[in-house]
């Protein structure tokens, strides 16, 4: 499968499309006002516990406080082995099922207030509520994931392999340090010793240094923090079943260039740096693919579609035929527009990155045959999502319960906003996001302009955000181009409408 990753970068945001076979199935956003918290490793303190959900509440210096899960805390790891959800691809949480922990240890007697705690950031904010936070120290490499608080060796899902998961797992049994544990990573497939027990040693110093500065820092303080997003990507995506890694910015290019040569040289062969004229993400369609990707309905080759719709508590996704009419009788027509959208739901939940608890009303279908067909085929279809999915069986009305890992905001709750202009009945893309749409466009289109000055006109409202969010991205293109950017007030304008006067 050909497979690219493509990444954006600005003064203000951070974006990153993976694509196979030229769909866009994953995108990564960060802005720097909003930096991803997963990952990162504080010393916090325990200002509540609650005996009753099993959990607590820890400061560890963010503006609302982090909770901490008794499942998340619990030490007796290697008695309960079997109990663990684990992801063996190196991500950062790794948790019990919370009834089953909380009924063996009450919380109380393991954390009390006033108590400091090492932890991690295994869930950002996320819908009001804070980051979810666990003991269970894990760091990341390219190659490996050193926890140096548990006892474990594990080797990642996707090596299917069975010889070169033996090989991997002994060979992890001999460089893991004493009650410490170990996962190979998918990159880590055809890896010789040498180079992993190197990367662990780099890991274990990682974690000894981390300990020393824990000693002296204050609480709540951060003592280590996670990759930016984009070495983040280049760590945990850019493997050999990646063809090319494209990036627009002369400096990123150079970061990743440092990094990849450190860690896996053969790589840079792949890296490119685009200076076409046109936009990167323009010039490849993703901006295209970015607005559809916040739309309701999807429509489905054969003339069916799918509604997509998020509420307060989960996402419904709706099956119809819509202008499909089939060939032969209702059941078939049934199925088939079904499975169809099978294959679109899987996908619009990766690129959406759609987390949580998910719904999902198929049409009715008569025979139990059909329904167990509908439901493997979603099963597999979503065998190549790397956010872990739990589906059950199809109901008689066709309803299908599965839940997706949540670990990072969705496209809709990172890019819209609730619309204003319906009592909040709706949504509309947010302020920052039409903002950076601007400064995207006058990045593109100033050079071209004849004028000295460009005039801007936006609502007021969405002038605040420039000035407030931009402005140094605006000072620096007047810079560049010797040309003024004059922003104009129009109260009269929707939220998200712009005109640029050249």
């Amino acid at each position: 499968m050909a497979s690219e990753l493509l990444i954006n970068v600005s003064p203000y945001e951070s974006r990153v499309a993976l694509l196979e076979n030229g769909n866009v199935v994953e995108l990564y956003i960060e802005r720097e006002a909003e930096s991803s918290l997963i990952g990162n490793i504080y010393k916090g303190r325990v200002i509540k516990v609650l005996p009753g959900m099993g959990a607590a509440f820890v400061d560890i210096g963010l503006e609302r406080s982090a909770f901490l899960y008794v499942a998340d805390v619990v030490d007796h790891y290697d008695d309960f082995l079997t109990e663990w959800q684990k992801d063996d691809n190196g991500g950062n949480h790794v948790s019990l099922t919370t009834p089953f922990v909380s009924q063996i240890i009450p919380i109380e007697d393991i954390l009390q207030e006033g108590q400091e705690v090492l932890v991690q950031v295994a869930k950002p904010p996320l819908c009001g509520k804070g980051a979810r936070l666990t003991s269970h120290i894990t760091l990341p490499g390219r190659n490996l994931v050193l926890m140096p608080t548990v006892n474990h060796v594990g080797v990642s899902r996707r090596i299917l392999d069975e010889a070169e998961r033996l090989r991997l797992k002994d060979a992890l049994a001999v460089i893991k340090p004493p009650d410490c544990g170990l996962i190979a990573r998918t990159a880590s497939e055809g890896v010789n010793v040498d180079k992993l027990q190197s990367e662990m040693d780099f890991l274990l110093q990682i974690w000894n240094n981390l300990l020393r500065k824990k000693e002296t820092a204050s609480t709540p303080s951060l003592l280590h923090r996670e990759l930016d997003i984009v070495l983040r990507v280049v760590r945990d995506l850019f493997t050999k079943e990646v063809d090319r890694l494209i990036v627009d910015d002369f400096e990123t290019h150079a970061k990743i260039l440092n990094f990849v040569e450190s860690f896996q040289p053969l790589m840079k062969l792949n890296l490119e740096l685009y200076q076409g004229p046109e936009p990167l993400f323009e010039n490849c369609e993703i901006e295209i693919e970015l607005q559809r990707a916040l739309g309701k309905k999807v429509w489905l080759k054969s003339g069916g579609y799918i509604i997509i719709e998020p509420t307060e508590a989960l996402v419904v996704i709706d099956v119809n035929t819509g202008r499909y009419v089939g060939k032969h009788n209702l059941e078939e027509t049934i199925v088939k527009t079904n499975l169809e959208a099978v294959k679109e739901i899987a996908y619009q939940l990766r690129l959406r990155n759609i987390g949580g608890l998910i719904v999902i009303d198929f049409i009715d279908m008569e025979k139990e045959a059909n329904r167990e067909k509908v439901y493997n085929a979603l099963k597999e279809a979503v065998k190549k999502d790397r956010a872990k999915t739990s589906i059950l069986k199809m109901s008689e009305l066709g309803l299908v319960e599965m839940t997706r890992q949540r670990s990072r905001e969705s496209l809709h709750h990172m890019l819209t906003e609730a619309c204003p202009y319906c009592e909040q009945k709706g949504f509309i893309r947010s302020r920052i996001s039409v903002a950076f749409d601007i400064l995207r466009e006058l990045t593109s289109t100033m050079g071209s302009a004849d004028n000295n000055q460009v005039t801007l006109e936006v609502h007021p409202e969405l002038a605040n955000v420039l000035m407030d969010l931009g402005s140094a991205a605006i000072e620096k293109l007047e810079k560049t181009h010797q040309k003024k950017i004059v922003i104009l007030n129009n109260q009269n304008f929707h939220l998200e409408k712009y005109q640029i006067i050249h």
